[in-house]
């Protein structure tokens, strides 16, 4: 295995750096297993490329071993993480390596999973195939950020966003419009990187949102969408409630009455009882656990004032985006003031303005 004094050429970075590009593009896309990417090279040309399926099955490496007809004899394997060796739903990663006469494997990070951690150097090296660790791994560890918040916390990673106008307005009954174009592809890549994407029913039946992902050609990528809604008194005319089914669709409850749970069982959505607090509001913890016992990984919070702010208090957010309009919006008519600015500067220290193309907006990421 490598060590911090092994040095890695310019063709290994750039192999490696295609390998964490190919994770990158399923990200949010792979159900509970971590998004890898796979880059297999023989005498300096790239033979073969994998990705993890969607849903999470087969992993990169053995698609990337598929992918190709070479022989594999004397190639070498770039990954983005530690090969599993572990039996599961399938074989495990190392078994296809070993099988294919790869010479030598470098992968970037160390798996955090018990099951594998640490084991895929020994089983590799037993089998007298080179490997080594270490290439671009700060780069690769801040990608697997989520990954290992999930693993070591059994709780999904939460991103949460909010665009406020020049005067902090959030909404404004005269023109609900605040970002431009630019940033409202960003949201919708956003919405393609999490697998979830969690709002109230005051937002649900304010805006009547789709919640879906708009971007050409990843539409069918839309997240799962999870609706906090005590009473359920949801919009049964909402976009939301007609399009929803027990895939798509999760509701929290506590009090609603027995003929409201009628109608949204029989629309077939997972409705779920859970507790609230002494303030009737959910309690986010417990409802955070069982959405990651139903598989969601990382959800996107799209929520108001309220409920941003109450995720803000209690640091739930992992990644917060302020996306800030240089337009003023109206208060003549009705309209909501984003007030969670002293929270979000005293609990998120560490923030970043991303500098990309998006106008006269401004888009900031905030870390806990």
């Amino acid at each position: 295995m490598s060590t911090k004094k092994d040095k890695f050429s310019l063709k290994d970075k750039l192999y490696m750096d295609l390998a964490l590009d190919l994770a990158r593009a399923r990200e949010g896309l792979t159900g509970t297993n971590p998004s890898v990417g796979c880059v297999i090279v023989k005498n300096d040309k790239i033979i073969s490329i994998g990705q993890t399926s969607y849903n999470g099955r087969p992993h990169a490496e053995t698609n990337a071993i598929r992918n190709t007809s070479d022989n594999l004899k004397n190639s070498i394997m770039y990954v983005t993480l530690e090969p599993c060796s572990h039996h599961g739903v399938t074989p495990p990663c190392t078994s296809a390596i070993i099988k294919s006469k790869i010479s030598k494997v470098i992968y970037s990070v160390i798996d955090i999973d018990k099951r594998v951690k640490g084991k895929t150097f020994k089983i590799l090296n037993s089998k007298k195939i080179k490997v080594h660790t270490g290439l671009l791994e700060n780069k690769v560890n801040e990608f697997y950020k989520p990954y290992f918040y999930n693993r070591k916390k059994k709780l999904p990673f939460v991103n949460g966003k909010i665009a406020v106008a020049k005067n902090n307005l959030i909404y404004s009954k005269n023109k609900k419009k605040i970002t431009n174009w630019r940033s409202d592809k960003f949201t919708h890549l956003l919405r393609y990187k999490n697998d979830s994407i969690l709002i109230s029913y005051k937002t649900l039946n304010k805006d009547n949102p789709k919640l879906n992902c708009r971007l050409k050609d990843v539409k069918k990528f839309s997240p799962k969408r999870i609706i906090l809604d005590n009473k359920l008194e949801t919009n049964i005319k909402s976009y939301i409630f007609r399009t929803g089914n027990r895939n798509n669709t999760i509701i929290f409850y506590n009090e609603a009455k027995k003929t409201k749970i009628s109608i949204f069982k029989k629309k077939k959505f997972q409705i779920i009882k859970t507790k609230i607090n002494n303030l009737k509001q959910f309690d986010i913890p417990i409802l955070l656990k069982k959405l990651y016992s139903l598989g969601c990984r990382s959800i996107l919070v799209e929520g108001g004032n309220d409920l941003t702010k109450s995720f803000l208090k209690k640091k739930i957010f992992n990644r917060f985006y302020l996306f800030k309009s240089p337009k003023k919006l109206s208060k003549f008519n009705e309209y909501k003031e984003f007030n969670g600015f002293n929270i979000l500067k005293k609990n998120y220290k560490s923030k970043t303005k991303i500098k990309s193309n998006f106008g006269k907006d401004t888009i900031t990421l905030y870390k806990n």
